[in-house]
């Protein structure tokens, strides 16, 4: 088993004990610039409770693993937008609006700006103005949500 596949395992049950989701982990760098990148999703995220579980999920590690050597432990939530990379993620996001790039049957890239309308365990749909793009997992090359910021209305309108 690869040290990533092992720091998924043990970090998704530490976070399942504090009913929490682990939404992403990746391990990135060499040597002494490693880090670790670990996205957690759940209610009643916030601040406070990231730094309670980055120092639960350190202790973990130092104690569980097979992380030799420094890193860096980076614990985030994934954020108003976010990189789609796993299925879950889709799932997640269906009726928000995302931005993907991905090949088309024809091998042509394409990139469409949306709605998320469908995600299941082969492929994810996207509605660009009443038209539905369907693309296979394997065939997205990138995703990510989109958070609009809208106007406030100005005083006495």
């Amino acid at each position: 088993m690869s040290v990533e596949a092992e720091l998924w395992e043990i970090t998704h049950e530490y976070l399942a004990a504090e009913r929490l989701e682990l939404d992403d982990l990746e391990l990135v760098g060499r040597g002494r610039g490693r880090t670790l990148k670990v996205t957690i999703d759940g209610e009643g995220l916030d601040l406070d409770r990231i730094a309670e579980v980055s120092r639960g999920l350190s202790r973990l590690y130092d104690a569980e693993s097979d992380l030799e050597g420094p890193y860096q432990l980076e614990v985030t939530s994934p954020g108003l937008e976010r990189a789609l990379k796993r299925p879950r993620h889709f799932e997640k996001s269906v009726g928000r609006e995302v931005v993907i790039k991905a090949r088309d049957e024809d091998g042509k890239v394409r990139t469409h700006r949306g709605t998320l309308v469908a995600a299941d365990a082969e492929a994810v749909t996207v509605d660009v103005d009443g038209a539905g793009f369907r693309y296979p997992y394997e065939a997205v090359i990138s995703a990510r949500t989109v958070f609009r910021w809208e106007a406030s209305p100005k005083p006495g309108k």
